[in-house]
């Protein structure tokens, strides 16, 4: 009876696996933000928005997230990423979108289409600052005067 079978499907299945899980670690190892003269697009890993600045109702820099359920997602460290739904409003299903590199540091809170919300920071808080700053010219730029 021969011990040692060559398994080398199972090698593959675990080499492939492996190298599949590191390629979604590097995708939601960070925010990627873009934006162009229309929208704003936010993509960390599988979890993607983009938000039509005409779309755009507030724009607030907050400590705190408030208490939420995480519908999915995770938690690691000091990253947050997901779908996320408050508790107060836990009975209307509303989705909140959540990409926090640093849960420690500020975060953007965007409210847009009258009541959806979505928090996100970056890892340097200079560059939050920064976005926060270029999304609030942009949003006083498209609103129509009276």
């Amino acid at each position: 009876m021969r011990l040692t079978k060559n398994h080398w499907v199972w090698s593959v299945m675990l080499i492939v696996t492996v190298i599949l899980c590191a390629v979604i670690l590097i995708l939601h190892f960070k925010n990627w933000i873009s934006s162009d003269n229309e929208s704003l697009k936010l993509r960390s890993g599988f979890y993607h928005v983009e938000i039509p600045y005409s779309d755009l109702d507030s724009v607030l820099l907050v400590d705190r997230m408030p208490p939420m359920e995480r519908l999915n997602g995770f938690s690691a460290l000091e990253k947050e990423k997901g779908v996320f739904r408050e508790f107060k409003d836990s009975l209307t299903n509303k989705k909140v979108h959540v990409f926090v590199d640093n849960i420690s540091q500020q975060k953007v809170k965007l409210v847009y289409e009258d009541s959806v919300y979505l928090y996100f920071n970056l890892k340097d808080s200079a560059e939050t600052i920064n976005l926060l700053d270029d999304l609030i010219a942009k949003m006083n730029t498209l609103q129509i005067p009276n």
